[in-house]
């Protein structure tokens, strides 16, 4: 049986469309969209965030993590 073929939206790298010059980790709201609820950052295949932006954005969340503005876990 052949399975039909699903339509799939390609995806962009936010930060690339918004041209922001770095990912400020003081920023905990925009980070907290990259966490999962269980506190695991998001990998880039499913945020579409590129390879630079990608780095950036997990050093980013580790350093918030240390200064205690994101949760290393959520409860």
């Amino acid at each position: 049986m052949v399975q039909p073929k699903r339509f799939h939206r390609k995806k962009f790298c936010r930060f690339c469309a918004e041209k922001t010059p770095f990912i400020d980790y003081k920023d905990f709201r925009l980070l907290r969209g990259f966490v999962t609820e269980r506190g695991k950052i998001m990998p880039q295949r499913l945020t579409g965030t590129c390879a630079g932006h990608q780095r950036e954005l997990c050093a980013s969340i580790k350093l918030a993590r240390t200064m205690a503005l994101l949760p290393f876990i959520e409860k």
